[in-house]
């Protein structure tokens, strides 16, 4: 763990397991917490109990999908400044732009490498941190 105080609490929402697997690995070497939901409903007590600087949400999943997930997260005062990257095998156009109408800051193609794990956590999860 590194002692510059810029770790960084991640929430991976993903129902694929080696998705939330990878995601966990890639953030765990550059030195930040990570905690792991497999759908909306149990990233929802997740962000309540553990307080996320930026969370990686999925968009495909069963029952709560991504866009409905990140709303409620949004709508609940606390946490609605908590950065939202959303996930998803789709490279469109209408999806991210329905990713920011529900406040997601940012769009992440799946498969995604290290570094744009990375630098996405670095880029607002860093600000997060900085604006507590």
């Amino acid at each position: 763990m590194n002692t510059t105080g810029s770790t960084v609490k991640v929430l991976v929402i993903d129902d694929s397991n080696t998705i939330r697997r990878s995601a966990e690995i890639f953030l765990k070497q550059g030195g930040h917490e990570v905690m792991l939901a497999e759908n909306g409903f149990d990233a929802l007590s997740k962000v309540n109990d553990y307080e996320p600087d930026l969370i990686f949400c999925d968009i495909l999943m069963p029952r709560l999908d991504g866009y409905q997930t990140c709303a409620i997260i949004k709508r609940n005062s606390r946490f609605s400044g908590v950065p939202i990257v959303m996930l998803s095998s789709k490279d469109g156009v209408f999806d991210k732009a329905r990713g920011r109408m529900v406040g997601a800051q940012e769009y992440l193609t799946k498969p995604f490498t290290k570094d744009q794990l990375l630098q996405a956590v670095q880029q607002f999860g860093a600000a997060m941190k900085e604006a507590h």
